[in-house]
């Protein structure tokens, strides 16, 4: 019995090493087969990202050729972007569909949150498909061109912008720059809005000068004011401000100024007004002659080489000696020099009450000037005078330096702009036979002006600082101690072409800078007559639509992008 135990015994251990090798054949065949599935999963997800980034070009391509049509023509296209390709492997096609009429309405996102525009959006599709398993991938995009209002922002520029104040300043609304921005101040400069350049920020000069340590402090999303010094890790390159220059300048400046402050190493790019001549917004003043960005083109009365013209049911009238012999124009050689420029002025003085008194107003509110007859040596411009009270809504520009006399737009404020080549500010106390005099003759009077203003400057150099923001706005006397009150907007777009004399404190002493902002302009039925606009392009809306896979790709009509199903 003992020995048929034992052999009983042998047998069972046979049939357990049998059941161990069939359970670890089993484990071994799951483990393939797991190992088949995962490296199908892993070529499933392959293909169908070939197919998403395929659909994320196909997007791209078509916001391109949006873009690009718009830059080219100034108006959306009339044949909407829409094709197929085959890339890395894969085919896509893409559509883009018009959503309709422009509307007016608040941009919700990136650094113009919060402006008004007038938006034109359109829906993007694309179809992303791998042909090898016919894996596909569907992605909608939402585009917008929107066009919005220049004096929207407290100062724009450009071109490189320069602030540089001496006593205390205040900046109550949006600073841009297309270009470098260069900030510094004697005492205090303090900024309480969206501050961006499309180039770097910078603190101190950009030529000749010494350097200001004064506080440059901007408010940050709570509301807080952060100053610009810089502290600990963000002080990279030692000189005690965090700027462009730091190594940690992209996250510090985030983080202290939660995306108020941004240049061009946060994706900012320029602010360009819609112009066929693209890198020449001078053009908006200059004449309309094979030029369709002028503004002779939206005035209703022009004066152009000494002419008067007024249009009436869609002519224009001659009303040249009308206006002369009701007193509105009055035209003087060297009426006055202007000791920055070191040239005697002749001078079209526009009587602006009279302007409305006499029944010449503009219809639409625009008036346009250009004086090219003058010959060597003469230096024409025009001069507002009379101007404390407009009747209406009022834009003039100007191709030849303006200056305005006395208080402007001060009684029942209006919509107001002016456009030239210079602008200079004197007071009522202005004295025309006094102007060759030592500046010491010329005492101004505390004056008031209404108007946003867009001009152009000199280049700051190596040798010669142009004047910065601070004096944009030209002046021809004694301001010391003297209010020279202003609300508006600010606006440099370009380097003066007759107005080009340096900028230098000997022939002027500067006011009291009492600027601000003019909050009207956050409503776009207070904007001046035909306000420039910059246009922006911006993708908003992004969503997956569907994951897939096509069971007839070949089907598909790729040459038309009929691929794309809503």
């Amino acid at each position: 019995m003992k020995a048929h135990r034992l052999q009983s015994e042998k047998g069972i251990v046979t049939i357990i090493a049998l059941i161990m090798v069939g359970m670890l054949t089993l484990i071994g065949l799951a483990a393939l087969s797991t190992s088949d599935d995962e490296v199908s999963i892993a070529g499933n997800e392959l293909q169908e990202m070939r197919a998403f980034y395929a659909a994320e070009a196909g997007l791209e391509r078509a916001a391109a050729d949006l873009q690009a049509q718009y830059e080219a023509t100034g108006v959306p296209p009339t044949v909407m972007p829409v094709g197929a390709d085959t890339l890395n492997k894969c085919r896509v096609a893409y559509r883009t569909d018009d959503d309709g009429a422009p509307t007016q309405r608040i941009l919700t996102t990136g650094t113009l949150a919060g402006l008004h525009a007038l938006v034109k959006s359109f829906t993007i599709s694309a179809l992303g498909v791998q042909p090898g398993d016919n894996s596909r991938v569907a992605l909608t995009q939402s585009f917008e061109t929107a066009l919005v209002p220049i004096f929207q922002f407290a100062v724009f520029y450009g071109n490189d912008l320069e602030i540089a104040p001496g006593p205390d300043m205040t900046l109550i609304g949006r600073v841009h720059s297309n270009g470098n921005l260069w900030l510094q101040a004697g005492n205090t400069l303090t900024m309480d809005s969206y501050v961006t350049a499309s180039g770097e920020i910078l603190h101190g000069r950009k030529g000749a000068g010494g350097v200001s340590n004064g506080d440059v402090r901007i408010k940050d999303a709570a509301g807080n004011y952060q100053s610009m010094t810089a502290s600990g890790a963000a002080d990279t390159d030692g000189d005690g401000w965090l700027t462009h220059q730091d190594t940690t300048w992209y996250n510090e400046s985030v983080s202290r100024w939660n995306g108020r402050v941004q240049d061009g190493a946060h994706g900012q790019g320029e602010l360009n007004l819609p112009l066929t001549n693209v890198d020449d917004p001078h053009k908006i003043i200059e004449r309309g002659d094979s030029n369709p960005d002028s503004y002779e083109h939206k005035a209703t009365l022009k004066f152009i080489d000494g002419q008067a013209l007024q249009k009436v049911g869609g002519l224009w009238v001659d009303v040249t000696a009308n206006m002369i012999a009701d007193g509105v124009i009055t035209v003087t050689e060297d009426k006055f020099y202007d000791q920055r420029e070191n040239e005697w002025v002749d001078c079209t003085d526009l009587d602006v009450g009279a302007l409305y008194d006499n029944g010449y107003a503009p219809e639409n509110g625009v008036v346009y000037f250009s004086d090219e007859v003058s010959g060597s040596g003469d230096w024409p411009a025009l001069r507002l005078n009379n101007g404390e009270e407009l009747d209406a809504a009022l834009t003039i520009a100007s191709e030849n330096p303006l200056y305005t006399l006395g208080d402007f737009n001060s009684v029942d404020k209006k919509p107001a702009a002016i456009m030239g080549d210079a602008v200079t500010f004197l007071s009522g106390n202005f004295d025309d036979a006094l102007s060759t005099n030592d500046k010491s003759d010329r005492q101004a009077t505390e004056t008031t002006v209404n108007a946003s203003y867009l001009t152009g400057n000199t280049e700051t150099t190596d040798d010669n600082y142009n004047g910065g923001f601070e004096n944009l706005p030209r002046f021809l006397e004694v301001w010391s101690g003297r209010d020279f009150n202003w609300s508006g907007s600010a606006v440099n777009l370009w380097y003066s072409e007759q107005a080009d004399g340096d900028w230098s404190g000997s022939y002027y002493s500067p006011p009291n800078r009492n600027w601000s902002y003019d909050t009207d302009l956050d409503d776009p039925n207070k904007l001046p007559p035909e306000t420039p606009v910059v246009r922006v392009f911006q993708r908003t809306g992004w969503r997956h639509v569907n994951v897939g896979y096509a069971d007839a790709a070949e089907n598909f009509d790729w040459t038309l992008g009929d691929a794309i199903t809503d």
